[in-house]
């Protein structure tokens, strides 16, 4: 488990920037987190960290928004999805079979149905009003061994638990 710090979105969309370049196609990243947490604004510095150009939106009503980056960016957000079944429907798994990386707000509601390989990202708020701590931990076999390379990554924001 790698935890960092942010104090402003710039900061969080940096800190998600750093982690793009370190996403290779078929990547799942799992974004946990409360209203106003800060999960946009991430998507937004990870997709930038992508090369993705056109501004990234919430996809809060229409579920599943794509981006062309570097690689496919498939942005969901699944917080309206009554059931498991239903992200299994929209074709998650044809998305990352298109060589594209997959970026899910509220994931953890829908964990049970993702890849077995996926990096969660908990983004909770901090003291102060911008000020975000992000946990980042890893499941499967695909991300451990990119844990080391999380952490140069992000140390100018890392902390210790």
């Amino acid at each position: 488990m790698i935890q960092a710090r942010t104090k402003s979105p710039d900061e969080t969309r940096a800190l998600a920037g750093e982690l793009a370049p370190l996403t290779v196609p078929g990547d799942t990243v799992l974004l946990a987190g409360g209203l106003g947490s800060g999960k946009t604004v991430f998507a937004q510095g990870f997709g930038r960290g992508l090369g993705v150009v056109e501004p990234i939106t919430s996809p809060t009503f229409i579920i599943v928004r794509g981006y062309e980056g570097r690689m496919p960016l498939f942005h969901l957000d699944v917080y309206r999805l009554d059931q498991m079944q239903e992200l299994i429907d929209l074709g998650m798994s044809e998305m990352l079979d298109e060589g594209g990386v997959a970026l899910i707000e509220w994931g953890d509601r829908v964990e049970p149905a993702l890849p077995p390989d996926f990096l969660e990202v908990r983004i909770e708020p901090g003291d102060a009003e911008d000020d975000r701590t992000l946990r980042f931990r890893a499941v499967g076999p695909r991300w451990p061994a990119r844990l080391d390379a999380l952490r140069r990554a992000f140390d100018l924001w890392t902390v210790e638990e």
